[in-house]
């Protein structure tokens, strides 16, 4: 394989995860005896550029089929967050009415619902149909597709160029970050800026984020690297801001190069990523035997509380909690079932371990003992929602970053 940014060859696999089906491909009952392809899901870091990256890439048209069944919407979290983005972008750069804001990966429209709710023009682009249907069945209009060279021509041609372009959770999707690049420089008008938000490499190093590793996500992203690609482009990251949601979040503010003061932000996180060793061997060896570590206490709480007579149920069904169950092994016979608020996952399976999705009320009528967090970065809102289960003598188990139990 060659790298996605400096597309050297000069790579190392530092951890392996196992061979595991795509993580979003929930399985109705019908398709529960029928074959599953497992892609390996192994990482590597690029020793010229430092990008971390998977090996393997699975066809985006596999992972975001008609059926992908993530939606940006679920928590009152994750809507606060889109919308406060939303308003930051458009009082930073002095948006109006004739600005158009342009979102990739929009999702069902969460983001561009704050942008618009501003006054500003929007508009989604997003390849899973079932997400532009809900987009557009509530006003915001979203163009069924990936990301390309030659639809931003033809928005250009329609709509006109954007002021802001953002993406949350997907810059890690992209297989051709030069070729989103390249895009960026044609449907960016002048002093246009785009705005991301990805998982922060630290992060998912430092708390243990093993998780958030899954065919969907090929970039492990951090700033070093980030300034390498655009730099390629004449492009350069202005700022970057610390955020709470998934765990760690990384928010990057990107322009052409001179359009913009860059803030001191930028050195100061490169400097803190050397200054950490996080592009050594040394420490992404340490990483992986502490994944290997996490594996084997979670595994034996479990089995411990299985083998005391109690019951467990796991809460909430995130594409993270799908690698967590398929590397720990933590299957139907682990889990009675899983419970969701999102109805596109209910009354499916999910893949490869095969345990049920039931709907959230579900754990106070069945009443296990315990209930595994599988959407951990949520942790506070959802066990506030789900107090009554508390009262009632329901414990938590919260996997990360070390396994342990909330009564």
């Amino acid at each position: 394989m060659i790298c996605r940014i400096c597309k050297g060859s000069n790579l190392t696999r530092f951890l392996d995860l196992g061979f595991t089906p795509p993580a979003d491909d929930f399985l109705t009952p019908e398709r529960l005896n029928e074959p599953e392809t497992h892609y390996p899901l192994e990482v590597m870091i690029c020793s010229d550029c430092k990008l971390v990256q998977l090996s393997y890439v699975v066809p985006p048209e596999i992972l975001f089929q008609r059926d992908y069944p993530y939606e940006s919407s679920t928590t009152a979290t994750g809507r606060n967050h889109y919308h406060t983005l939303a308003k930051d972008v458009a009082t930073r750069y002095g948006m109006t009415s004739a600005d158009l804001a342009v979102d990739i990966g929009s999702n069902v429209g969460v983001l561009l619902e704050g942008f618009k709710g501003l006054g500003v023009r929007v508009l989604g682009i997003d390849p899973a149909q079932r997400m532009c249907e809900i987009a557009n069945r509530n006003g915001i209009e979203t163009i069924h597709g990936f990301f390309s060279e030659e639809l931003v021509q033809e928005i250009v041609r329609t709509k006109g160029t954007a002021r802001a372009v953002t993406g949350t959770n997907v810059v890690a999707h992209i297989n051709d970050l030069h070729a989103l690049v390249r895009g960026l420089q044609i449907l960016l008008a002048e002093k246009g800026v785009f705005v991301f938000e990805a998982p922060y490499l630290t992060h998912l190093f430092e708390i243990l984020e093993y998780d958030t590793i899954y065919h969907e996500h090929l970039s492990y992203l951090s700033i070093l690297p980030m300034r390498r690609l655009l730099s390629q482009f004449n492009m350069e990251i202005i700022d970057v801001q610390e955020v709470s949601i998934h765990g760690g979040t990384l928010r990057y503010h990107i322009a052409r190069r001179g359009d913009y003061p860059v803030a001191s932000t930028v050195d100061r996180y490169i400097a803190d990523e050397e200054a950490k060793g996080i592009y050594t061997m040394q420490y992404l060896m340490k990483f992986s035997q502490s994944v290997q570590k996490h594996r084997e206490e979670l595994v034996w709480l479990l089995k411990t509380l299985k083998r005391d007579g109690k019951r467990i149920a796991g809460v909430s069904a995130p594409a993270k909690g799908m690698t967590l169950l398929s590397y720990c092994g933590i299957g139907n016979d682990t889990l009675e079932f899983l419970t969701e608020k999102a109805a596109l996952k209910i009354g499916k399976f999910t893949p490869g371990t095969h345990i049920p999705v039931v709907p959230d009320a579900e754990l106070m009528s069945r009443k296990p003992d315990y209930a595994l967090l599988l959407a951990w970065n949520f942790a506070e809102e959802i066990m506030k929602n789900l107090d009554a289960f508390r009262q009632q003598g329901g414990k938590f188990i919260i996997p990360i970053p070390t396994p342990r139990i909330v009564g």
